[in-house]
Parts: C-alpha cells; sequence; structure tokens
C-alpha cells in the first residue's frame, strides 16, 4: 500500500497578492483548476489515494474546494486546520497523529513536476535514511552572459539551468522524522539541516521539469503551458 501524502497547504502566498486577497495561494488558477488540483492529481496518477491537506490562510475554502470535486473512487482527502502563522515543520508536527507512525510523503501546494514517484519511494526505501528530499537544478530567471578574462562578452545564454541542486519540494519521511519537528519548525532550516547534519537526508535528482508558482509571472506561465497542451507535468489522461 502506498504511503499517504501530506500536502502544505497553509501559507499566504504574499508574492501572488494580485490572486491571493481572496484566495489562498492553493487556489489560484492554472489553465481553469487550482494548483492544489494539479498536485493532487500528479500523485493520483501514481497510484497514491489518501492526502492529508495541512491548512491555515483561508483554511475554510480549501476545504470547500475538496468537498466540491468528484474525485476517483477510493481518493482520502482530510483537511487539518494547522493555524494562520504556523511555519512549515510546525504543521508537520500539528498533523503527527493524522498522518499517522508511518512512512508517508510530502510536498508543497505550489510545485509541479513530471517527477518519477514511484522512483523516489525506490530511492528512500533503499537509502535507509529517515528522509529523502528531491532536488533539481531550476531555470535561471535572467540569461547569462558569457565573460573571457579580458572582459570581452563572447555571447550570451538564455535562461540556462542552474549548476547548484535546490529543493525540490517532493519529500519521503520515516515517522523518525517527527524527532526533528516541532511547533515553531521552519522545515527547510533546522529540521532539514540537523537531518543533513546526521547524515538522514538523501536526495533524490530530478532533472526534469519542475516549476514553482512563486510569482504571478510562474502563474502565467504554468497556465500557458496547460492550455496549449504542452504541460509536462500532466502525467494522467
Amino acid at each position: 500500500m502506498l504511503p499517504s501524502v501530506a500536502i502544505l497547504c497553509g501559507g499566504r502566498g504574499t508574492r501572488l497578492q494580485e490572486h491571493t486577497q481572496s484566495v489562498p495561494k492553493p487556489l489560484v488558477d492554472i489553465g481553469g483548476r487550482p494548483i492544489l488540483w494539479h498536485v493532487i492529481q500528479i500523485y493520483l496518477a501514481h497510484g497514491f489515494s489518501r492526502f492529508v491537506l495541512l491548512t491555515g490562510y483561508k483554511a475554510e475554502l480549501v476545504e470547500e474546494f475538496v468537498r466540491g470535486v468528484p474525485w476517483p473512487a477510493g481518493t482520502q482527502i482530510e483537511c487539518i486546520d494547522t493555524g494562520i502563522d504556523t511555519p512549515t515543520g510546525g504543521r508537520l508536527h500539528l498533523a503527527r497523529r493524522t498522518i499517522g507512525e508511518g512512512r508517508f510523503c510530502a510536498t508543497y501546494s505550489d510545485g509541479v513536476a513530471d517527477i518519477d514517484l514511484a522512483r523516489l519511494l525506490g530511492v528512500h526505501d533503499a537509502g535507509g535514511t529517515v528522509a529523502t528530499m528531491t532536488v533539481v537544478k531550476p531555470e535561471l530567471q535572467f540569461g547569462v552572459a558569457d565573460v573571457d578574462g579580458d572582459g570581452i562578452v563572447r555571447g550570451f545564454v538564455e535562461k540556462p539551468r542552474s549548476e547548484q541542486w535546490v529543493n525540490g519540494g517532493f519529500f519521503c519521511f520515516e515517522p523518525g522524522v517527527f524527532e526533528f519537528l516541532a511547533e515553531d519548525s521552519v522545515l527547510e532550516r533546522d529540521p532539514l539541516r540537523s537531518l543533513a547534519a546526521t547524515g538522514q537526508l538523501r536526495a533524490y535528482r530530478h532533472s526534469g521539469f519542475w516549476e514553482c508558482m512563486d510569482t504571478l509571472k510562474d502563474a502565467v506561465l504554468l497556465g500557458d503551458l496547460w492550455m496549449s497542451g504542452r504541460a509536462p507535468w500532466k502525467l494522467w489522461d
């Protein structure tokens, strides 16, 4: 049986204020559907069926959305209000009883990818660590100038990928991760740093498509991809 999926849905989305004054960030529209719908569909396409949504800002709207969607038979979605200002690690900490004591997956409600979740689980199972974090090389926002040692510009590279790996937001956790979490924990800070320092954080390298909807520009890009029929994260029929 595949593990439960915890989805962080509580943030305010302050850099998307054009949308998030009326709806929470997970409900910002991408091609006619909230981005949260897209994230859940990625997991459904891989056979996952149980989801725990960790809500906060405008939690009632997320719950209303969940109730109004005709999800596939067998899909279980539970919303847990973890507070408006609770940080990411704190939301997981507060939902421990609902998530359960087994292995679980976690992700954010604003990132999509053509990720192979079965392979991610396989890497995690084989690794023997408490946590596995998907890492990606994002496309840089600007073009890069190729400058030689004499200061001559040789050319340009249009929006190349970063040479560094960053957090891609698709995680696998063992229950032991809760020992690293508290109500005031920011997952991306002390918990992940402590896991790394103790050799308990493995990286799963994803080299395919990945995009995080952080700004209005990102939302427009994702919407355009969806409407064009070329959305790489659409892993379902």
